[in-house]
């Protein structure tokens, strides 16, 4: 039987960068993800690392603090998929007054230890920052945070977590666990095959997502678990809605606020809802009222209306905030909960509780030392300064990748070469040589970096390229998926066969 010194169910941000923390401290680590690596809630987020303006509002000022110094650090371990990006706030008369705005935006500016990113700016929306609105939005303000490729962060993370010695276990979930012997006795089974095996483990984390409580009752054993509000968040995403890099955060009368964001070079992503949500967290659908509500929040601002043909995809996540009895869904703090028992010659458990994907990296350091008092410490902090793979170049290095990429393999078009130096970095060059890019599945997607992601970054289906390692699916036929899907299927049994 195999022996653990940690065990992690949960293969979203969280899990997986407590996975990469302990392993690369020393620990011998194990994680199952019941089905895709973030295939829950963290890829199913707004796609930015952002410190949260508007959580200033709601005082929740270390939250911000945290998250905002968490940006530069980010980006300079992952500057292929984390890139920085300016925000638009017009000033909308009836809604938060000028000052208010200044105000909220120096601290957002000075409490957060900015160095790189640029400052607040007033902006002049009668140019053509403000040719997609309304004429009556004439000033504002322009900000910066980052985007973030969400489900790339989660495979990378899981990537750097195995090359420090981490097993990760994919569609395997953990059926049982029960403290035995001064150890947890866990019971695995494996999706396709439907076969169970038996590990242990010291210490067991349990980062579930929306299934957090779920785990604790159906799998642990605590009938009485309740410890999150689940709240969803859907997102529509549209044809390109303007011209220009900015993205625009709209302040709506009801207090919430949404973003129009530049995605994927064609499209626009619009978010976010926030609405308490009842049932199986993978049953979460974006709902009409959601719909409605996004373009009309959407149109109030923007001179040509959004409409429902220009939808081309939606999406939907729930969110697992912790209980704090907060009345609104978007009052409830975003900040994350970590509790631990056990310990003193048993093995511990510690449950983790909300979250934002800006945060998971100080999540996991705060995760390790509650760890550390049950298990002993090995080594120290390390995350900070070490790049995630792919991203050992400079951050302001993405152009030069580019043209070493495009000079590697010329047959790729600029779009092509793009996306994959902002998905793999200096990895792309590991599978994209000229002439041996194999069969073209269409919008650049070939065999190699279909290969790449199975024997890599444990993708399993054609789903898995499409919408987690990628968002080709924006762009793929169904008749283009298919064929994907064939061949990933055949590669997929040669690879079980083998092993």
């Amino acid at each position: 039987m195999k022996r653990f010194d940690i065990f992690v169910i949960g293969g979203g941000i969280n899990g997986c960068g407590i996975a990469r923390d302990a392993a690369g401290r020393g620990y011998t680590v194990g994680l199952a993800e019941m089905n895709d690596l973030a295939s829950g809630t963290s890829s199913w987020s707004t796609k930015l690392i952002h410190g949260g303006l508007r959580y200033l509002e709601h005082y929740e000022f270390s939250l911000v603090r945290h998250a905002l110094m968490e940006r530069e650090v980010l980006w300079a371990i992952a500057p292929h998929i984390i890139r920085p990006l300016r925000f638009i706030l017009p000033h909308h008369d009836g809604l938060r007054p000028k000052w208010l705005l200044r105000t909220g935006l120096f601290l957002y500016d000075h409490i957060g230890g900015r160095r790189k990113l640029k400052a607040t700016t007033k902006v002049d929306l009668s140019g053509p920052l403000g040719a997609p609105l309304k004429s009556e939005y004439r000033t504002g303000f322009e900000y910066s945070d980052a985007r973030v490729d969400d489900a790339r962060l989660v495979v990378l993370n899981a990537r750097s977590a195995r090359e420090k010695g981490a097993e990760i276990m994919v569609r395997t979930k953990v059926v049982a666990a029960r403290r035995e012997a001064g150890l947890w006795q866990l019971t695995l089974r494996d999706a396709a095959s439907g076969e169970e095996q038996s590990v242990a483990a010291r210490f067991l984390v349990n980062t579930g997502g929306p299934w957090v409580d779920l785990i604790l009752r159906n799998t642990v054993g605590r009938n009485e678990a309740h410890h999150i509000r689940l709240v969803q968040g859907s997102h529509i995403v549209t044809k390109k809605l303007y011209e220009h890099d900015r993205a625009y955060i709209f302040q709506n009368a009801d207090g919430r606020i949404i973003f129009t964001i530049p995605y994927e070079d064609d499209f626009t992503l619009v978010g976010t809802t926030d609405r308490d949500f009842e049932g199986d967290p993978a049953d979460a659908a974006i709902t009409e009222e959601e719909i409605d509500y996004l373009l009309a929040a959407a149109s109030e601002y923007l001179e040509k209306p959004v409409r429902r043909e220009d939808v081309v995809w939606t999406f939907s996540g729930v969110r697992p905030l912790f209980d704090d009895g907060a009345s609104k869904a978007q009052e409830a703090t975003r900040d994350y909960v970590l509790k631990v028992e056990g310990g003193e010659g048993g093995p511990g458990l510690l449950n983790c509780f909300g979250g934002k994907i800006t945060t998971y990296r100080v999540l996991a350091e705060d995760a390790m030392k509650r760890i550390e008092d049950v298990l002993g410490r090995k080594g120290g902090q390390w995350t900070a300064d070490a790049r995630l793979p792919g991203g050992d170049f400079p951050v302001d290095g993405i152009a030069e990748l580019e043209r070493t990429l495009a000079a590697k393999a010329p047959e790729l078009s600029a779009s092509t070469v793009r996306r994959l130096v902002r998905a793999y970095g200096t990895d792309a060059a590991s599978f994209v040589a000229a002439g041996r890019l194999g069969e073209d599945f269409g919008h650049g997607l070939h065999a190699a970096e279909v290969d790449f992601l199975i024997a890599r970054e444990w993708a399993r289906s054609a789903a898995d390229i499409l919408w987690r390692r990628s968002k080709l699916g924006l762009r793929f036929t169904s008749a283009e998926a298919e064929r994907l899907a064939d061949y990933v299927d055949k590669a997929t049994a040669r690879r079980r066969a083998a092993a």
